[in-house]
């Protein structure tokens, strides 16, 4: 396996936490040697392994949390992180998120998530080295 698709491989186990609803595997994705942080859609910063995963238990504890499914995965890395930018698709939304992992004891654990609403579905407003690609697909 390449490190591409194990970043890929942990970036999917994130998302499969959150659809089955496992606090369990939610605990196990995240880093415990390395100082961790998320941004909720709507929340403020939250810092402390403590803080990010009671949040994690009240999301996932909630009936009514949306179901997610991540697309358009990209990794890039930068020493020993490795970030994944990606799309989660919500029954009525897009959120635009970035997850950050670090190597832990020979896996990648998540360190950082933040999600935000994009706020124009169906463009794809990205910065590329030739500027901003914009996706006229609606």
């Amino acid at each position: 396996m390449t490190e591409n698709d194990a970043v890929l491989a942990a970036n999917l186990a994130f998302y499969a936490a959150f659809a089955e609803r496992d606090v369990e595997a939610m605990d196990r994705i995240w880093s415990r040697s390395v100082p961790v942080s998320c941004i909720h859609p709507g929340w403020t910063a939250l810092t402390g392994r403590k803080a990010v995963l009671e949040s994690w238990r009240d999301i996932l504890g909630n009936p009514e949390a949306p179901r997610i499914e991540c697309h358009d995965e990209e990794v890039m890395f930068a020493g020993t992180m490795a970030v994944v930018l990606c799309e989660e698709a919500l029954p009525s939304s897009t959120m635009a998120a970035t997850n950050l992992f670090v190597r832990e004891d020979g896996d990648w654990r998540l360190v950082h998530h933040q999600a935000s609403p994009v706020l124009v579905p169906g463009r794809d407003l990205r910065r590329t080295g030739r500027g901003i690609r914009i996706r006229r697909d609606f």
